[in-house]
């Protein structure tokens, strides 16, 4: 199993469409912002055969310490949660 990192992927944008490496690092980055800014702002990010990026929010709730055995509360957050577009879904099961 290997990673892709953003510089792999704007070298694929490179090769593909023909634009200079510093444009297509520029296009992932916005593309990674516009996402992050959505999210920070609850939105839901839809990506058409791709899948869907959404906040999910986690109330407060009591846990273990499993040392200790004692109940900690572990606060409420929040969290990115991605669901793959039926199109991805049978990409990866083909």
């Amino acid at each position: 199993m290997t990673t892709t990192t953003t510089n792999e992927i704007a070298a694929k944008i490179v090769e593909d469409h023909g634009v200079t490496r510093a444009q297509a690092k520029a296009i992932v980055e916005a593309v990674f912002a516009a996402i992050t800014a959505a999210a920070v702002s609850d939105d839901e990010t839809s990506i058409p055969g791709f899948g869907k990026f959404k906040v999910k929010h986690t109330p407060e709730r009591e846990a273990r310490n499993p040392g200790t055995g004692a109940t900690i509360k572990v606060a409420a957050a929040k969290k990115l949660a991605f669901t793959p577009a039926k199109a991805l879904k049978d990409a990866l099961n083909s």
